[in-house]
């Protein structure tokens, strides 16, 4: 399991103790310091099975800095995204083909399960 965090951030470290209370150690993603690529967000979002503004933060001040909109192309959030990290919605679980978004934590769980 790998999963997409930001340490400075109270929803993702509660879902790194999450994991932790559950035995499971995963591999960190720094992504705001190791930004992904726009093919790896787009493989993230497969296994979400969402759209990208799903897996955005579009109340962060960058998003309007960008002037970027809900209804902006797909292409131009994923690259919006890959140049600009801290547009991504945080935690993000992964495992194998499955991700999860950990807003709230308990979406991390069905992960946990199998």
């Amino acid at each position: 399991m790998i999963l997409w965090h930001n340490p400075r951030c109270t929803k993702s470290r509660q879902a790194l103790d999450l994991l932790e209370d559950h035995g499971i150690r995963p591999k960190i993603r720094a992504y705001l310091h190791d930004a992904p690529s726009e093919d790896e967000i787009r493989g993230v979002l497969a296994a979400l099975r969402v759209a990208p503004i799903d897996m955005m933060r579009p109340k962060e001040k960058r998003f309007a800095e960008l002037g970027l909109r809900a209804d902006s192309a797909p292409d131009v959030l994923i690259r919006a995204m890959s140049e600009n990290p801290i547009l991504i919605e945080r935690p993000i679980l992964i495992s194998g083909a499955r991700a999860a978004i950990g807003r709230p934590t308990e979406n991390l769980l069905p992960l946990l399960e199998g």
